[in-house]
């Protein structure tokens, strides 16, 4: 498999995420009146499908050691199809949550099975510019998504996006029935069940380095699910943007952060993936510790915006490199390993973000949020990630390729 073609066909997997959250976020604010709830209760749709993201790679990660990457892959996406069809006829918000929270666990394996595939392929400094070219492919989805989210709006309601969503889990499917051959020899396969995924996550628990990223990868999944929870009510609501307009402005962003992972691209094998990693989770602080003084002072929705777009353009830039980090040490646990530092992200940060918005969604509560997660964040980049990261080699690895 070339690098272009595994960079295409991971990347669009990355993109499982964005597809389920970004091309309905214009309606979430429809989407609480038509069911009449309040705002918090229709956060939680979001909530519900990333905790599904998360706790599902724990499922998906564990089987795609035991089984290769493909099967389990395979049925997670078709099973992805069918449960956006599921929410689509939903007819109350409490069938919806449910509905969204499985269409998550299923969504889970085209995360953690992408990363996999990448560690199987790539390490050290080439794997950090492969997951960041991924950001290239996947990214593109946050932009994407809301703009075609925005547009649906001016002729269907959120069912139908969901329908939209169904379309896309089905095209998925002949993505990887046809484009993705199977990188996981039989012999580096391992036996399954309860022991062995316990064996394995003590495995990568006992790794410092790991550990340190895990924290790291919690308190930015708060920060972002904060962002990725209020933003079109507070840009809405208090800013009075169309959904037309605000997925322009969540577009935007989407593309700073496709950027960040370019430019980490370029400079990671100059400086390395830790001071990479360093670099951008202290510019991620800066950047939330800004966007507070902003909303404090009731700056205008010019400001707020540019604070935004710097927070995901740093986001951007230390991301790839906390993954490659985390992986290090666990290549033939690497779809364990991938599970549980994405399960860190997607289930903290949406557990905790509807809590805090319960309290209202501003301007204020929402920089405050990203601003205290991005403050123990790097505080524990420094202190914990970068003493366990040093002396890391930083070789690369040929491509690999089992032919299923």
């Amino acid at each position: 498999m070339s690098v272009l073609r595994a960079m295409l066909v991971l990347g669009v997997l990355e993109a499982f995420g964005p597809l389920s959250m970004d091309v309905y976020m214009p309606q979430l604010p429809h989407l609480a009146r038509s069911f009449d709830v309040p705002d918090a209760l229709a956060q939680w749709t979001m909530s519900a499908c990333m905790i599904g993201l998360g706790l599902g790679q724990l499922i998906a990660g564990p089987l795609s050691d035991r089984f290769g990457r493909r099967r389990p892959l395979v049925i997670g996406v078709a099973a992805f199809a069918v449960l956006s069809a599921a929410c689509a006829v939903a007819p109350s918000i409490e069938i919806l949550l449910i509905a969204r929270f499985l269409q998550g666990i299923a969504g889970s394996a085209g995360l953690v099975v992408s990363m996999a595939v990448a560690r199987d392929m790539f390490r050290g400094v080439e794997l950090s510019r492969m997951l960041s070219m991924l950001g290239l492919v996947s990214g593109s989805a946050p932009v994407i998504a809301p703009l075609i989210g925005g547009q649906l709006a001016l002729f269907m309601d959120w069912r139908g996006v969901f329908w939209v969503l169904t379309g896309i889990g089905v095209a998925l499917v002949a993505l990887v029935v046809f484009g993705l051959p199977e990188t996981l020899s039989p012999a580096a396969r391992h036996g399954g069940g309860f022991a062995a995924l316990r064996t394995h996550v003590g495995a990568v628990l006992r790794d410092r380095l790991f550990v340190a990223v895990l924290v790291v990868s919690a308190t930015a999944g708060v920060g972002f699910f904060a962002y990725l929870s209020m933003s079109s009510f507070v840009l809405e609501q208090e800013f009075a943007l169309t959904p037309q307009l605000f997925s322009f402005v969540f577009a935007a962003n989407a593309v700073a952060n496709i950027i960040g992972g370019q430019c980490s691209r370029l400079i990671v094998a100059r400086l390395t993936p830790q001071r990479v990693y360093l670099l951008g989770a202290t510019a991620t602080a800066a950047s939330t510790v800004a966007l507070l003084v902003l909303a404090l002072v009731g700056a205008g929705l010019g400001w707020i915006v540019v604070s935004l777009v710097l927070f995901m353009f740093c986001a951007g830039l230390s991301g790839p490199n906390g993954t490659t980090l985390a992986l290090t040490h666990h290549g033939t646990r690497a779809g364990t390993a991938a599970a549980v530092i994405g399960m860190s992200s997607f289930v903290v940060g949406p557990v905790v973000a509807p809590i805090i918005s319960s309290w209202g969604t501003t301007a204020v509560i929402m920089a405050a949020a990203m601003t205290a997660a991005s403050l123990v964040g790097v505080v524990v980049a420094w202190v914990a990630v970068r003493p366990a990261a040093r002396g890391i080699g930083l070789g690369t690895a040929p491509i690999t390729v089992v032919e299923a």
